[in-house]
Formats: C-alpha cells, sequence, structure tokens
C-alpha cells in the first residue's frame, strides 16, 4: 500500500493531498530513508513523520484494505512515540494561553495596571527571598 493512503487509512491525516504535501515537503521517512507519496509500506517498517510539532514514530502491524474507525486503528500501526513528546506538546499549549488572544487588540489602561502590578509582585517575591 502507498504511504499516502495508508497514513490516510489509519487517521494520521484528514485527506491524502495531506499527506502527499508533508511527503514533498520532506516530514515523512520510512526506515530512515525520506518517502515519496507513492513509497509502499510493508508490515514492521518504521513510518517517521512530523505533525502539529509532534515527531511521530509508528511501525506497520499490517495493511488495511480501507479506512478504518478509530478503534480500529491499533491494529494496523504500533505507535512507538515517547510520552515526553506529548508533554512537551502540552507544555506548549500551556506558554501559548499566556499571551493575548489574536484580535484582542490593544491592551487598555486596566490591562496595563494589572501587567505592571503582576511584575511588582514578582519582583516582591524575589525580594523576600
Amino acid at each position: 500500500m502507498r504511504i499516502d493512503k495508508y497514513l490516510w487509512c489509519v487517521r494520521y491525516y484528514k485527506t491524502r493531498n495531506m499527506v502527499t504535501e508533508a511527503c514533498k515537503k520532506n516530514h515523512i521517512t520510512v526506515n530512515g530513508i525520506v518517502a515519496k507519496p507513492s513509497k509502499e509500506v510493508f508490515p514492521t517498517d518504521k513510518i517517521t513523520f512530523r505533525k502539529d510539532q509532534i515527531t511521530q514514530i509508528i511501525t506497520v502491524l499490517d495493511i488495511p484494505d480501507n479506512r478504518v474507525g478509530a478503534k480500529l486503528v491499533d491494529m494496523y500501526r504500533k505507535n512507538e512515540t515517547p510520552p515526553e513528546v506529548y508533554a512537551h506538546l502540552e507544555l506548549l499549549k500551556l506558554s501559548k494561553e499566556h499571551y493575548r488572544k489574536t484580535g484582542a487588540g490593544r491592551p487598555t489602561k486596566k490591562d496595563r495596571r494589572d501587567i505592571d502590578e503582576f511584575g511588582n509582585e514578582i519582583k516582591t517575591e524575589d525580594e523576600i527571598e
């Protein structure tokens, strides 16, 4: 089965066109070799690809006939991505919440006072130590 069809069948990408674009950008490798969308995959192949700021590593267990349901995906692949990578992604999400929302405009006077007050609280805690 082609790599683009396989990654689409096991629900890592929403469309085959998205897989093709990832292949063209050299984001997908099979057994350490950069893959074209037409690259054939077989059981025991190790696929590494970058998606959503995570480098995912999966091993092909079996080849599905068609796109499979989310509950059946584990029959066709083994996820070997280390758990630290997912923890790092959660940390990235939490750090993005710190910044202002897009389209919120310039800070108001009250926002500015809150920011200054927050900075002063940090300084006072450091001075105590």
